[in-house]
């Protein structure tokens, strides 16, 4: 499309080469600038909307590059701590980091051991625990320290980090072409070269006929017939677009985006934050004595008052909801029990003297048995019966006795499944990605109702499988919100990123879903297909136009020359010159007369491909044909007054 509007400004600056040419044959002076400045202000609004068009968003990494040169890190040389920007460290290098920090590079802990939120890393929000000496040792840079304090050595060199990876990764994505831009490219690249022959071939024809064709003419004949019309909308229908989009609460980078998600094939969803809300809640409790459950309720309640973490809030919302309230008088004097990577779990301490804690099994059942009492084979059943349904399960007790288990689960956000349904009605495949295991990931998708599931899944997965679908000849979505989404936003044809997601995502995804809904994809999808039926309306309009332009504009300026061809001068204009200076008219009127169209969009109805090819070529190509004729003949009229 730009190459066409490059080619019609040069034809633009042939004509002001000819302008001041004093040749009886090339025209009058005053006729040739009156042309030259209705073809000027033709081609400034075209390449202008073109520019428009042209800047679109491209994932970017910048946000990943400053995560990794600009957190500080507390390196350890000898007894002293040194500050220095992370970029600075070296494979083997020691750094501390304690509650509040971010982790400053990927390492191995040697020392401590802490609570880390990994989700703007991996999408995941539970924390993990990564202690020295055990399973676990590895951190990643860009991750936060909930608590604790870890020394940490370095163990990747300079480009080889995660961050590294991520953004190698994004650098190399890019997004492919959609079938209907290149069909659209290649139909008026086709129609552009048919009309170049037919204005080169002009020339010949003229002197061997006698008649006299200016240059002049010529290039307003070229520019009048080219595809000029649906090049200068093209930019007002992605704008629209765009436009319709921010109403859904969707910000896009460019209106190609809107328009490819009018013939996506397959969603990729990330599960944490997108398909569920994120924050683990509480959704049952399940107590290992029937004539205690008031007593674990209760319990439930007090040590989960002072929990700020979403969990703890969840509990207390759950035990609120059973009715139950918190008695202050017997909270006086309590001494609350913090959770720590050590002991992990929390709690409280009574000024009575009673403990009561809740955290992993594990962790309950060491404790527990610890202190001589037994770990009730119901609370084994309860932890691997939530274990196997996706849950985390929370175990809590009282003065080393276990009442019973919390069901914390991961939410799905409502009305999510009705609305894949409606995805796939639409012929679009959801697949779920997801860094679980298997057996939670099935669990989750059968839940959410989407038809596939990626489960462990690396940032490379998901490019592989984007890559996959894409070699199919198929469109893919993505949606995500972690760091670790970026590089599959940054190559899926449209890529959303949720709003609560990391810097890195939003720069990497062509559009930002403000609300967190994955499933808005459905309003994106149909407001693309409105974009692709508008372009397809105004496509087979402008064809017929140029069309009809050619068979009113030459036969008049041939007829004196060719007796014939005064048969097709249906339009009995008044003169050549004034034939040729109709046609520049209306086609300098006829891009802004079809702008609010081109705004509104035509009304999307699921009628099928054939219906509506035939609707279009009964309203807009049938339209686009004969109105050249009605209008320039108007125009030729008020010429022929003045001329």
């Amino acid at each position: 499309m730009f190459t066409v509007l490059v080619a019609t400004s040069i034809m633009g600056l042939v004509t002001v080469g000819i302008l001041f040419n004093n040749d009886s044959t090339q025209g009058s002076f005053g006729y040739n600038l009156t042309v030259f400045i209705i073809l000027f202000a033709t081609l400034l609004f075209a390449n202008f909307a073109e520019a428009v068009a042209e800047a679109r968003g491209k994932a970017q990494v910048d946000s990943l590059r400053k995560t990794r040169e600009d957190t500080p890190a507390k390196k350890l040389e000898g007894n002293k701590i040194v500050i220095i920007s992370s970029s600075m460290l070296s494979k083997g290098d020691i750094f501390e980091c304690v509650a509040g920090d971010i982790v400053p590079s990927d390492g191995e802990i040697i020392e401590g051991l802490a609570s880390i939120d990994e989700s703007a890393i991996t999408g995941e929000s539970a924390p993990v625990i990564r202690e020295a000496g055990g399973d676990k040792t590895s951190v990643t840079g860009g991750t936060n320290v909930l608590s604790d304090r870890i020394v940490v050595r370095v163990t990747s060199s300079a480009g080889e980090s995660f961050l590294d990876k991520m953004i190698a990764l994004v650098e190399g994505a890019s997004r492919q072409k959609s079938p209907n831009e290149i069909a659209l490219t290649i139909l008026l690249a086709g129609f552009t070269l048919v009309f170049v022959i037919v204005c080169v071939t002009l020339k010949p024809l003229a002197e061997y006929t006698s008649t006299a064709i200016t240059v002049a003419s010529l290039v307003s004949l070229f520019v009048c017939l080219i595809p000029t019309t649906i090049g200068g909308l093209l930019s007002a229908i992605g704008i629209a677009g765009m436009n319709r989009a921010l109403s859904a609460n969707v910000i896009t980078k460019s209106g190609k985006a809107v328009e490819t998600a009018g013939d996506i094939d397959t969603l990729l969803l990330d599960k944490t934050g997108t398909i569920t809300i994120g924050n683990r809640k509480a959704t049952a409790f399940h107590t290992v004595d029937s004539s205690r459950e008031k007593e674990f309720v209760e319990a439930c309640l007090c040590s989960s008052i002072a929990d700020q973490t979403p969990e703890g809030k969840s509990i207390v919302e759950l035990c609120e909801a059973k009715g139950y309230k918190v008695d202050n008088v017997k909270l006086e004097g309590c001494r609350w029990i913090d959770f720590t990577a050590q002991t992990k779990c929390s709690g409280v301490e009574l000024r009575c003297g009673t403990a009561i804690v809740k955290g992993a099994s594990t962790t309950i059942k060491e404790l527990v048995e610890a202190a001589g009492s037994q770990y009730p084979a119901l609370a084994e059943k309860f932890t691997t019966l939530i274990a196997e349904n996706g849950g985390t399960p929370l175990v809590v007790s009282k003065d080393n006795e276990v009442l019973g288990v919390v069901e914390l689960q991961d939410i799905i956000k409502p009305g999510i499944k009705d609305r894949f349904e409606r995805l796939r009605k639409m012929g679009v495949k959801t697949v779920m990605v997801t860094g679980d295991n298997a057996l939670t990931a099935k669990y989750i998708a059968v839940k959410a109702g989407v038809d596939d599931f990626i489960a462990e899944a690396k940032p490379e997965d998901k490019m592989e499988y984007i890559r996959r679908e894409q070699s199919q000849g198929k469109l893919v979505a993505m949606m995500g919100d972690g760091t670790n989404d970026a590089p599959a936003l940054a190559q899926a044809d449209v890529g959303v990123a949720m709003n609560s997601g990391t810097q890195a995502a939003k720069e990497a995804g062509n559009m930002v879903d403000l609300d967190n809904d994955p499933t808005k994809l459905i309003e994106i999808i149909e407001i693309g297909k409105q974009l692709l039926i508008t372009r397809g309306t105004l496509t087979t309009f402008s064809i017929s136009n140029d069309v009809a332009k050619y068979f009113a504009i030459v036969p008049a300026l041939f007829m004196g020359s060719i007796p014939a061809l005064a048969a097709f001068n249906i339009m009995n204009l008044h003169s050549p010159e004034s034939a040729i200076l109709s046609a520049v008219i209306f086609n300098a009127l006829i891009i802004p007369a079809l702008i609010p169209l081109a705004l509104k969009g035509v009304d999307y109805k699921p009628i099928g491909a054939s219906a509506l090819l035939r609707r279009n070529l009964l309203i807009y190509g049938l339209g686009g044909a004969i109105l050249p004729f009605i209008v320039i003949k108007l125009i030729d009229m008020a010429l022929g007054l003045i001329m």
